[in-house]
């Protein structure tokens, strides 16, 4: 799939179907999110595959907005490595470059994903590191739930020219200067 294609068509899917999601199509994701960039190129980041029933049946007990986890075959928690950070507070743009190249992938591999957050909400990243007991400097960012979707997404533009300033804030795109 086209780069723009994937960028125009992903979308946040809640409901799969019941194929597997094969292991080299994770593998694929994973290498996806490890090229991201990163802060100093510390690459600050851990991923836990989840693909227990069990386990993904606790899930939304933890964080409500993550109710599809337990009917799709599989997620990945993308995690910050607090002691692989060169810049600290950077993780958190880190990883998350890493979650939109997985997000992406998977769209171009015809999978669909929900990006769930974790944090900052601190219950949900103490709930989730004991769940998947994570050492204390390991801090869940996300759940990526992964599946084949049960429905297709449409090509789709979100563009509003409105949130687009040029050289200061208020001014329209032009090729105008601020005045103060």
């Amino acid at each position: 799939m086209e780069t723009l294609t994937a960028l125009h068509t992903r979308r946040s899917i809640r409901n799969y179907t019941d194929q597997a999601v094969p292991e080299q199509a994770i593998l694929t994701l994973l290498e996806a999110a490890m090229i991201a960039p990163s802060a100093g190129n510390a690459q600050p980041w851990q991923y836990i595959i989840v693909d227990d029933p069990t386990v993904l049946r606790q899930v939304p007990v933890i964080n409500p907005y993550a109710g599809m986890a337990p009917n799709a075959p599989v997620s990945i928690v993308v995690c910050g490595d607090l002691n692989a950070e060169k810049y600290k507070g950077f993780w958190v743009q880190d990883c998350s470059a890493a979650i939109q190249n997985m997000l992406l992938a998977a769209t171009a591999l015809g999978l669909g994903t929900v990006w769930t957050g974790i944090y900052p909400v601190e219950e949900r990243v103490l709930a989730f590191q004991r769940l998947l007991q994570l050492p204390e400097s390991i801090i869940p960012l996300a759940l990526i739930v992964i599946g084949h979707p049960a429905a297709s997404s449409e090509r789709k533009s979100r563009f509003d020219a409105t949130k687009v300033h040029h050289n200061c804030w208020g001014k329209p795109r032009s090729f105008g200067t601020c005045r103060a």
